[in-house]
């Protein structure tokens, strides 16, 4: 008896930089989508565009450049799972349910954390600033 050819890799997109570049595609569909469905992921576009200039003023160097920008980028990240999780769920069903209505409640809650601590670094680095001008 031959043994049936099972191909070594299932995924759909291929392998190496095939792959790569699909899944390039595929993230670039995502945010556009976000910013275009997502009010939320608008806001926190707009306000990167403000923090940018302003984490160039506060950071004293490099690494604390890196310490206010990395909080703001996972406050992007957590929204996107958040609006995600909302997606899929809205795809189940738009009719009320515990579990859905769970599920988008944490979801939501996780975006408070993160902004909490975007919010908890720049309100340290601001602290710092005004301490250093005294």
């Amino acid at each position: 008896m031959k043994e049936p050819k099972i191909p070594l890799v299932n995924k759909p997109n291929g392998i190496g930089v095939g792959r790569i570049l699909k899944a390039t595609k595929c993230s670039i569909k995502g945010f556009k989508a976000a910013f275009k469905e997502e009010s939320a992921f608008r806001s926190e576009i707009y306000l990167g565009v403000c923090l940018l200039p302003l984490s160039v003023v506060f950071a004293q160097s490099l690494n604390h450049w890196l310490v206010l920008f990395i909080p703001y980028l996972l406050l992007l990240i957590v929204e996107l799972l958040n609006s995600s999780i909302e997606a899929l769920t809205d795809r189940v069903g738009i009719e009320y349910h515990v579990l859905s209505g769970r599920a988008k409640d944490m979801a939501s809650a996780a975006v408070t954390l993160s902004l909490l601590i975007l919010a908890l670094v720049w309100g340290v680095a601001v602290y710092e600033k005004i301490v250093s001008y005294l």
